[in-house]
């Protein structure tokens, strides 16, 4: 069974139980990590994810696809909050929209790859982001490899 389709079978199956436990379930991704099979859930609620709250989906989710069974071999279930996450879809970019990120792009730009700035626009075609001094850089989505969140404390 393909990656992708795996995720989109546990998503209804994750979605009722973070809503349960108070949460917002963001995404979910199967992948293979180290000859390892991952299933890792993310959750996202106002005021920031504990770990008991990714505890509260955890369980009852690992609970639940076990009585289910969806994935037929062997995988490690993960519950974390957005973290390190890509930001991947329309409603991600939205709750990012003036926050720090950073924006890796396939091809360098004036001999860069990697941008940092404040997220003032996006839209389906492009991003644009202010930096530190300013100034304003705009990519369109076919240039970028990967945006995400960047936390500095």
């Amino acid at each position: 069974m393909a990656k992708t389709s795996i995720a989109e079978m546990v998503t209804p199956i994750a979605l009722p139980i973070a809503e349960e436990a108070g949460c917002e379930l963001v995404d979910v991704e199967f992948f293979k990590e180290g000859g390892n099979w991952i299933l890792r859930v993310y959750i996202d609620k106002s005021g920031g994810v504990t770990l008991d709250d990714c505890e509260n989906v955890s369980r009852p989710l690992s609970k639940k696809l076990d009585e289910l069974d969806p994935i037929t071999h062997e995988y490690s279930l993960e519950v974390s909050s957005l973290g390190d996450r890509a930001l991947k879809n329309p409603r991600d970019f939205e709750k990012a929209m003036g926050e720090t990120v950073e924006v890796r792009l396939f091809k360098a730009v004036d001999h860069q790859k990697r941008f940092e700035g404040r997220l003032i626009f996006y839209n389906e075609d492009s991003l644009a982001i202010e930096t530190e001094t300013n100034e304003q850089l705009q990519f369109t989505i076919d240039q970028i490899a990967k945006v995400k969140k960047i936390f500095k404390f």
